[in-house]
């Protein structure tokens, strides 16, 4: 929360201003301030909820494509805490059938302590990739 935001409330909470006051003055605030998802590294440094994976493409056929996705970050925390409870020998076929498919992946490494700093790198991190047939975005919202 911002510091003018935190001045409105405090001069609602001593009376000095009425509640739609309050309202009307947080309102002119947001209409002040631009957007933050629209500029991904305009962020504040640690409140990043989202992966997020954007593509532009042209398919053989000439049809242009897009991928928007947006993956909650909460997410990928919950499966590596549900990775902890996958019995060790269905990790070890896991990590073979992904070895097979040419992802060298060890499930049993993975521990929420890895995702965090994971999460902490990907937060700084905006990777861009331009081609002649599209582009590609992977930032952190």
């Amino acid at each position: 929360m911002n510091e003018q935001r935190k001045d409105i409330l405090a001069m609602l909470a001593e009376g000095k201003i009425t509640a739609e006051e309050a309202e009307q003055l947080i309102a002119a605030l947001e209409r002040a301030q631009p957007p933050t998802a629209a500029s991904p590294a305009a962020r504040p440094k640690g409140r990043a909820k989202y992966l997020r994976v954007v593509m532009e493409f042209i398919e053989e056929d000439g049809e242009s494509g897009r991928l928007n996705m947006r993956v909650p970050l909460q997410l990928l925390r919950a499966g590596v805490q549900l990775a902890a409870l996958v019995p060790p020998r269905a990790l070890e076929r896991a990590n073979a059938e992904l070895s097979k498919s040419g992802v060298p992946l060890d499930l049993t490494q993975l521990k929420p302590e890895h995702l965090e700093a994971l999460v902490e790198h990907l937060d700084e991190t905006i990777v861009e990739l331009e081609q002649p047939d599209g582009h590609l975005r992977v930032f952190c919202e």
